[in-house]
């Protein structure tokens, strides 16, 4: 067989919102990487000093070779209708700050005092993230409720929630004080994406199980049990999550570029292998098998979700009759039929979908790229001033080109725009037409300001040098500078209109949650959605003996 012609994926393909909005957990994912790589160190339960009813200080740790990261937790009485998952709820049910070091009790003391009131209070370089969480009452009282009589907590029931506690923000990067990335950013152990921000979930999933085992210990404590710890494993941390993330992959597009780029790279390398050995078909047709189960107790009141849901289901009734036909040992680049196929039989959640599904088997594929998914952005800021008029009109033609064919003097190209609530604190989306505000427009219509600037070039001086045309168009200088970056990193940029008419932000949000390695997606809006993360993952006191595949196991 003649070799296929087989390229990294098309910009103006991979980067429309459809597509990136049915992006799933892989391989790359943030949480996944931070379990391969802190498998093997040391993690320990340093501080539980929690009163009958659940409240107080607790303190856990991963060490290894005399390195020590260390989460303080801080659970606290609150009022029912104190309890809030927006950004500007004052109080939480509990607090969490992940500490560099071993925390001593100076330490403690100060970061009581600060951590509960998050935004308002400081912490110090000695702290690395900073997050909080509230419980989901539902499902943190039955548990409590069930333990304290003896018997497990109602499988159903969890299964429909997800978690015991959902985060409602996880801050990191010099945020009221945190340690700023340049003094941490050279360890080798965090260098992955949110590396640091995955440890802090991950440590506060556990202490949510040590919380309701013992408040059900101290309500009876002859008659109380612990918590098994499949029905555990199988319970995650969840998240609400508003349009605050949409912001962030337009404003890092070197970060985007790169996160798209490893995944895209992946789907390359494995789409050239010429022969795949049966044992890792194996591995992918076992993953699929298991994740099932995953998809059919994927539940969600939205109509929106629930459409994709049921394409999903079908199309890959659809892949797996086509499975049973190929055979690894007549068929080369198995994989790139399997891909050529999918594009062509089957919708884009499916697609991406056996996409993340094929990365499974491939380890010496995947490792080489995680380290590959950070940005040092600053390197990427100056504008090459010397460059010609006709270079930056030429880039845009290139780079841009589904952009500047938009006719934004149609109402619905720019029926929104994008703001700060002043009330909520929040990033939203408004129709330009219905609402007033929007002289309050944030920079985020990148489709729209590269239309804009494409205009001005044509009409400029081809010869001119891009700091002459700055001097008469400073307004143009953010996009100026975005389209040079897009001339070095080809999946910088979303190949669509975020203002149109037809825009659903949640893409931009499912988008972001997928590389953290976030499922179940269940959106309440089009603009907000809940997600579980760390579902199925090994406990800590298993993680030395782990298979990465747990993502698949949960709830089987």
């Amino acid at each position: 067989m003649i070799k296929p012609n087989i390229q990294l994926r098309e910009p103006s393909m991979v980067m429309k919102l459809s597509r990136l909005g049915s992006f799933h957990q892989s391989k790359l994912s943030f949480l996944r990487s931070f379990i391969r790589e802190f498998k093997s160190w040391n993690y320990k339960r340093d501080l539980f000093d929690l009163n009958k009813e659940g409240y107080g200080t607790a303190v856990y740790s991963f060490e290894k070779k005399g390195r020590n990261y260390s989460l303080v937790c801080f659970a606290q009485h609150i009022k029912p209708e104190e309890r809030s998952d927006r950004v500007i709820a004052t109080k939480w049910d509990s607090a969490f700050v992940l500490h560099d070091g071993k925390p001593t009790k100076k330490d403690i003391d100060r970061l009581r005092k600060n951590v509960p009131k998050q935004e308002v209070g400081r912490v110090t370089y000695k702290e690395l993230t900073l997050s909080r969480a509230n419980k989901s009452v539902r499902a943190f009282e039955h548990v409590v409720n069930s333990l304290s009589e003896g018997k497990q907590p109602d499988k159903e029931l969890l299964k429909k929630v997800g978690y015991l506690y959902r985060t409602t923000a996880v801050y990191g990067s010099g945020k009221f004080g945190l340690a700023d990335r340049f003094r941490i950013k050279d360890r080798k152990e965090i260098y992955g994406p949110f590396r640091l921000e995955m440890m802090l979930v991950y440590l506060v999933r556990q202490f949510t199980f040590d919380q309701v085992n013992h408040i059900a210990k101290c309500n009876n404590s002859k008659k109380a049990v612990m918590l098994e710890e499949s029905i555990a494993r199988n319970l995650g941390i969840g998240n609400s999550t508003g349009l605050g993330m949409a912001p962030f992959i337009v404003n890092h597009p070197t970060l985007l570029h790169n996160w798209i780029y490893c995944r895209e790279k992946a789907l390359k390398e494995i789409r050239s292998i010429k022969k795949v050995n049966e044992g890792d078909l194996n591995i992918f047709k076992n993953c699929l098998n298991k994740s099932k189960k995953n998809i059919d107790t994927w539940l969600t009141d939205s109509q929106y979700q629930i459409n994709k849901i049921n394409t999903l289901k079908s199309d890959l009734t659809k892949f797996f009759k086509h499975l049973e036909n190929l055979n690894p040992k007549k068929n080369d680049y198995l994989w790139n039929l399997i891909y050529l196929w999918a594009e062509k039989n089957l919708q884009e959640e499916c697609i991406e979908y056996i996409v993340s599904m094929m990365m499974e088997p491939y380890d010496s594929i995947i490792d080489p790229l995680i380290n590959n998914m950070s940005s040092e952005e600053e390197k990427y800021f100056n504008i090459p001033a010397d460059r010609k008029v006709n270079d930056l009109k030429k880039i845009i033609e290139k780079n841009y080109k589904p952009i500047i064919e938009i006719d934004f003097k149609d109402k619905d190209s720019t029926s929104n725009f994008w703001f700060i609530s002043k009330n909520k604190e929040e990033p939203r989306v408004a129709n330009r037409y219905e609402e007033s505000g929007a002289e309050l427009e944030q920079p985020l219509a990148i489709a729209r300001d590269i239309k804009k600037l494409y205009q001005k070039l044509i009409k400029s001086n081809q010869k001119d040098n891009v700091a002459n045309f700055l001097l008469e168009n400073d307004e143009f200088r953010h996009v100026v500078r975005r389209a040079f970056i897009a001339e070095k990193f080809q999946y910088a940029e979303i190949q669509d209109n975020t203002i149109s008419a037809s825009l659903v932000p949640i893409d931009m949000l499912r988008l972001k949650l997928s590389f953290f390695g976030a499922v179940k997606f269940d959106p309440r809006s089009d603009k907000w959605l809940r997600i579980n993360m760390y579902q199925g993952a090994p406990l800590p006191n298993e993680m030395k003996s782990s298979n990465d595949s747990w993502v698949y196991n949960s709830l089987n």
